[in-house]
């Protein structure tokens, strides 16, 4: 099935109107994942936050909050840190400062997408 875009009463194309008013990048799809933009935002806000404080905030299991994690690790955009508190483990998260860049690009590229559509 052909995707169509609907034609505005003016005659305008809003997705041509949006590609013509959009100078942005691709959006980033490892970051544009719910849970993985989710982890990014916390950790943008927080200096770092521990495996169970994300898992708390994120509302997710043990196993969905790792893989992205991991996701995000591998791609250099987050940190994580091992250590012990007495005898029980400790993960903690960071944002990288590529993770920070690229976090912010993906920002700047919502809010471009968000002032072509309100204009078109």
């Amino acid at each position: 099935m052909a995707k169509t875009s609907a034609v505005r009463k003016d005659g305008e194309d809003p997705m041509r109107v949006l590609a013509e008013n959009t100078s942005a990048p691709k959006i980033d799809r490892l970051i544009h994942e719910r849970l993985r933009l989710g982890i990014l935002s916390a950790l943008a806000v927080n200096e770092s936050l521990t495996f169970n404080e994300l898992k708390k905030v994120m509302e997710t299991t043990d196993g969905n909050l790792s893989v992205h994690a991991r996701k995000l690790e591998d791609a250099g955009y987050i940190s994580c840190g091992k250590s012990f508190e007495g005898r029980v483990p400790r993960t903690e998260y960071r944002l990288t400062p590529a993770g920070r860049k690229a976090f912010e690009k993906y920002l700047d590229h919502m809010e471009a997408l968000i002032r072509a559509m309100r204009r078109a």
